[in-house]
This record gives structure tokens, C-alpha cells and sequence, in this order.
């Protein structure tokens, strides 16, 4: 949930899609003017956002806040940071929804980065160092990412591998060897498919990775570590999030920090790019 959230505007971007509907007319004052609300007093925010007081207050609540003042602190913390913001995207100009898009991506990007502490970016390294095997898996149009994460693990010598139907996946699952990790990736983390594979993979004594954009979905609880990702990127003007950067930032991020820990990976880096090169024309 969002105790004590290192930006609560990541945090509500990532719930958004998953709030009730006066929840969600509140997020939406937040996240448009959430400078604004910082003056506000929680009747003005009421009003805005066309509900009750008492309506904001549970609003503070749902999302794991003690009440109004709470949300304004939080919001206090990073409220002066445009680059924090949601950027409209319109085709009437295309040169500003190109530089909206630049600064969508790069608040993903940053906030993926930032708001995951080093006791449980430590503990997935951790977990990834010592697997035997390491399945990925996710659904849609996730799975890119899986595919890319099992990429860049081979490359660093560890035995990793996904699969895009979900049938020959769990069956994957069923079979893991003693001391295999599952990594889940999904944006929503209420993926059933992927829930259903994770109560399999822990039948098993599997070890479990989330990477996901809510801490608190039924992924990203039933998991031993949860790895945060924050989305900005709104398809159209629909309240429908989705982004495969943050998660792809994820990934990319764990490579690097994998092979700073371990510098002797990179000659089965260098080997791998070599057997490859010698393919090309």
C-alpha cells in the first residue's frame, strides 16, 4: 500500500486504473493540478472533484493515508516537479506530443528507478544470483519484456527462459527444479493466468519475483519480492494506463546491477556476442 510513497503522484498513476469511480474523480483533480490541491482545504477538493468531504476523506484511507493532511505532504514533496506530471499527447501538434511523450517516458523512467529501496532491489539480486533456473513470465503485451529479461539473463550465464502460451508456461512452472526462481511481470498484477502460475510455482517451493506497477495487487502481494514500476503513458484520453518502458527499465536496470556485482559475467557477455556476430552477413 502507499505508506510513506516516495512520489504519490506515481503511486495514483499506478492505482488509477483500479479505483472506484469517486475515487478516481478525486485522483483525477490530483494528478491534473496536485500544486493546486497542496492550498486546497478538503471541501475545495470535494467540490473540484464534485464529491462529498467525507468522500475524500475515505479517498485518503483507500489509499493507506491517515487522512487530507497526509495527502498534502506527500503531494508538497513533489508538487513543484512539472516533469511529474502527466503530459496531454493531441494530433494538433505533433512536435509537443513528441517532447509530452519524451516527458511521460523519462518520469517512468526516473520513477522506476527511484522508488524501489535497496533492501528489496538487494533481496531480487539476491534471489536472481542464487537461482538455478529462472522462469519469466508474463501476458499480452507484456510478454516483450519477458522475452528481453530471459535475453539479457542468458547473456550474463544465468539458465532463464519464458514461454508466450500460457498452457506450455505452467506446465514450465510445474516442472522448476529446487532452488528455481519465477519472475512475474505484469502492469495491472490482478494478471489470473499469472496468479494461477504463482500458487503453482509456491506449491512447489519456488521462489517469486513481481514486477509491477501496484505493490498492492494480488501479484504483487503473494510475491516474496515486488520490484515498483511507475506509469505515466495514458492510451488517448481513457483512463487505461499501460507502458512497457518502466517495466523494461526494470529489467535493464537488474542487468546492470547483476553485472556490477559479478564483472567476470561479461566475458559470457562478450562469448555470446561473438558466437552471434559470426552470423551476420
Amino acid at each position: 500500500m502507499m505508506a510513506t510513497p516516495s512520489n504519490i503522484l506515481n503511486e495514483l498513476n499506478g492505482m488509477r486504473a483500479h479505483l472506484s469511480a469517486t475515487d478516481g474523480k478525486i485522483a483525477d483533480v490530483i494528478l491534473a493540478k496536485p500544486q493546486a490541491v497542496v492550498n486546497m482545504t478538503i471541501s475545495q477538493l470535494a467540490s473540484q472533484a464534485e464529491v462529498s468531504d467525507a468522500s475524500v476523506s475515505r479517498f485518503c484511507k483507500n489509499i493507506n493515508l491517515h487522512g487530507f493532511h497526509e495527502l498534502k505532504i506527500a503531494l508538497a514533496r513533489v508538487a513543484e516537479d512539472q516533469d511529474s506530471y502527466y503530459q496531454e499527447i493531441t494530433p494538433d501538434d505533433l512536435q509537443q506530443s513528441l517532447r509530452s511523450i519524451g516527458v511521460n517516458k523519462k518520469a517512468e523512467i526516473d520513477g522506476t528507478l527511484g522508488m524501489n529501496d535497496t533492501t528489496t532491489v538487494s533481496g531480487i539480486l539476491d534471489m536472481l544470483q542464487n537461482a538455478s533456473v529462472i522462469q519469466v513470465a508474463a501476458a499480452g503485451g507484456t510478454f516483450p519484456v519477458a522475452a528481453d529479461a530471459v535475453y539479457k539473463f542468458n547473456q550474463l550465464g544465468y539458465l532463464a527462459f519464458a514461454d508466450s502460451v500460457w498452457d506450455s508456461a505452467v506446465g514450465q512452472t510445474m516442472n522448476l527444479p529446487r532452488g528455481s526462481v519465477l519472475m512475474v511481470i505484469s502492469n495491472s498484477g490482478e494478471t489470473a493466468d499469472l496468479i494461477k502460475q504463482m500458487q503453482v510455482a509456491r506449491a512447489r517451493g519456488v521462489q517469486i519475483i513481481a514486477i509491477t506497477n501496484r505493490r498492492d495487487s494480488p501479484i504483487g502481494q503473494a510475491a516474496d519480492w515486488c520490484m515498483l514500476t511507475a506509469v505515466r503513458q495514458r492510451i488517448l484520453e481513457s483512463e487505461y494506463y499501460f507502458s512497457r518502458v518502466s517495466a523494461m527499465t526494470a529489467v535493464e536496470a537488474l542487468f546492470l546491477l547483476l553485472l556490477a556485482r559479478d564483472k567476470d559475467r561479461l566475458t559470457h557477455i562478450k562469448a555470446h556476442e561473438d558466437i552471434v556476430a559470426r552470423t551476420k552477413v
